[in-house]
């Protein structure tokens, strides 16, 4: 038997790995049992090419909780180690990429995530283990080796009776990491980290539940038998060719990573790239809502099918986080930190490789089944106006295939919305004026108006169309957007016909002093205007310009300084054509004039939902008083 001492300088470097190595102590069972898919996955390597002359069979790795004996085991069936290839990797190698590690990382290791990359993955063990062995027999014609070690500088290295080849490790669980030895704990980690895992891995054992013979009476019970509890599925959709899946299999997949999700998800984006870095993997569009906040953190990043983390920002383009799904990719750098990771060449790649993808495919969707496409567009426009707002890349391909609905349910792209609508809605300076609405009920009677004269009347109503309508007026030319409510429609989009006057200058003189000593100042611009004869009488409008500065700096980002906090102002357009405005300056006593521009007033505000409490008490009275 050998003893000896682990060649390092620092005294004792077992409570520094407690301490820095990981923030996270549950991923001991993540490395030791990467480790043994390599050792597995080495040996079918050597096997295949001819380096080694033994069988590689259908290997399995197994974890085995022994709750009274306080240990735990991970054992595998792979190339495993001589004597001294384990003095070699474990008391060598893996050593001086410890300290190599804790000088370096000593201030920051709190940020570098995954170390695997020093070889400390094994180490990694003694964070919830007070003693740890190593049991392991070559493929070799070698005896077996046992190593033990208390987490002090000082292990044994002695031969070992072991005969089938692999390696055996037993973790002796500190008094502070008792969890660890609960089977629904092991259980949860494994699910969580290993579901993919490309070598089989067995955790106990489950009933199965057989079919009944066929001589069998109604009320026997079925047999059963007693199988292999394997946690993972090591062949998973994305590491399959995409021509080798059908639809079904996509779908099911998508049960596999959330099973708790009940919806199909609206379609998917197979990712399959080997040149100029590797990535594979399946990117879900779920149901999407107008809500900004949906949950984010729902796509996988995996690195070699084991499970790294659901933070994919850096990686994924931002806009592109709302969907779900998985991505595979051993080039992307996992031990170390976001801010590195957002700098790294091949990470900007990776990003703007899936942001490409996913426009080709929307594009195809769109190319293929249009009608399927338009009737899924609640569901996704939202990802895609975000994409169009943050990607200038995505910005330039949305124009084939983003959508501009009509309030009648009609579907434009930006082309076809152009020429539909610029021979009635370019104004006399030769601007395209687009329509648009965001609540059909609210806006009702002037989403009418518009049509009335032929205009076409968008609906856009997501939260950051605003936002989109900005981006969209500065990068193409000569076209406005304006909210069917924002102005009476002569004035949104203004031809050169002016429309005469009933009203002489003096009467439209009397008329603005009288509507001024009875309209509240802080809350209404009054503008008297010549419109036809048949439009309503007054008017309330919301200016394009402040409300959509307010808007904008509600849902974050543009907008002016404070505006998201300034009342609301309206204009009150008073159409001087009506005969309703000719009665007002007609009526003898003043008294009733006022309650004349009360009621009309009103009117106009319960026609935009303005007309709330005392105010609406007192228009109901005055409205009976008036029909008596």
């Amino acid at each position: 038997m050998a003893k000896g001492n682990i060649n390092v300088s620092v005294e004792n470097i077992f409570p520094l790995i407690k301490k820095f190595l990981y923030s996270d102590h549950e991923i001991f069972l993540r490395e030791l049992i990467s480790n043994a898919t390599d050792a597995t996955l080495k040996l079918k390597h050597l096997t295949s090419i001819g380096e080694a002359s033994v069988e590689y069979g259908n290997p399995q790795i197994e974890v085995k909780v022994d709750k009274d004996g306080k240990k735990l085991h991970i054992i595998d069936q792979g190339l495993g180690m001589t004597a001294d290839e384990v003095e070699k990797y474990i008391n060598q190698v893996a050593f001086s990429g410890a300290e190599e590690f804790l000088d370096k990382y000593k201030d920051s290791a709190k940020d570098s995530g995954i170390i695997g990359h020093f070889g400390l993955g094994f180490y990694s063990a003694f964070m919830v283990a007070e003693k740890v062995e190593i049991i392991t027999k070559s493929y070799k014609d070698e005896p077996a080796a046992h190593w033990t070690c208390d987490g002090s500088p000082e292990f044994t290295l002695e031969a070992h009776d072991k005969t089938e080849r692999g390696t055996e490790i037993i973790l002796h669980i500190a008094e502070d990491s008792t969890e660890f030895l609960e089977d629904n704990r092991i259980s949860e980690l494994l699910t969580k980290y290993n579901k993919f895992m490309p070598v089989p891995i067995k955790f106990g054992t489950k009933t199965e539940t057989l079919p009944k013979p066929e001589d069998a009476k109604e009320d026997d019970p079925a047999p059963t038998k007693e199988v292999d509890n394997i946690i993972n599925n090591p062949n998973p959709a994305w590491t399959k060719q995409p021509t080798d899946l059908e639809d079904n299999d996509y779908k099911s997949f998508y049960r596999e990573l959330y099973p708790m999700q009940f919806e199909e998800p609206l379609f998917h984006i197979h990712l399959n790239v080997d040149y100029p870095f590797n990535l594979t993997g399946i990117l879900y569009f779920p149901k999407m809502t107008n809500d900004l906040n949906i949950q984010k953190d729902k796509i996988q990043l995996y690195q070699n099918q084991v499970f790294v983390t659901d933070n994919v920002e850096g990686i994924v383009p931002e806009f592109l986080t709302m969907l779900r799904g998985v991505i595979d990719s051993p080039d992307i750098p996992l031990n170390v930190s976001r801010s590195y990771l957002q700098a790294d060449g091949a990470v900007k790649k990776i990003s703007s490789y899936i942001t490409r993808k996913v426009a080709d495919k929307l594009k195809s969707l769109f190319n293929n089944n249009r009608e399927d496409f338009e009737a899924k567009w609640d569901d996704i426009k939202i990802v895609i106006e975000y994409g169009m707002l943050s990607e200038e890349k995505f910005f330039e391909k949305a124009d084939a295939f983003a959508l501009y609905p009509t309030v009648d349910g009609k579907h434009y792209t930006y082309d076809e919305l152009y020429n539909a609508i610029k021979a009635k809605q370019t104004d006399k300076d030769d601007k395209l004026v687009i329509l648009y609405a965001s609540n059909k009920d609210a806006q009702h009677s002037y989403i009418e108006a518009a049509k009335a004269k032929g205009y076409e009347v968008l609906f856009l109503d997501s939260p950051i169309v605003s936002h989109l309508m900005q981006k969209l007026e500065t990068t193409k030319e000569n076209i406005s957007f304006a909210r069917v409510d924002a102005d009476h429609i002569d004035n949104l989009i203004k031809k050169d016909d002016n429309k005469i006057s009933k009203l002489s200058d003096d009467e439209k003189k009397t008329l603005d002093e009288l509507l001024k000593e009875v309209i509240p100042a802080e809350k209404f611009t009054v503008q008297l205007e010549p419109m036809d004869s048949d439009a309503a009488p007054f008017m309330i409008t919301q200016p394009e310009f402040m409300r959509r500065m307010k808007e904008m700096q509600q849902t974050g980002g543009g907008g002016m300084f404070g505006m998201g906090n300034m009342p609301d102002m309206y204009n009150l357009v008073v159409n001087t054509n009506h005969e309703l405005v000719g009665e007002i300056l007609n009526t003898e006593t003043k008294e009733n004039k006022e309650r004349l521009i009360n009621q009309s007033l009103d009117l106009a505000r319960l026609s935009q939902g303005l007309l709330k409490g005392e105010e609406l008490t007192n228009f109901i009275k005055r409205s009976y008083d008036m029909i008596k």
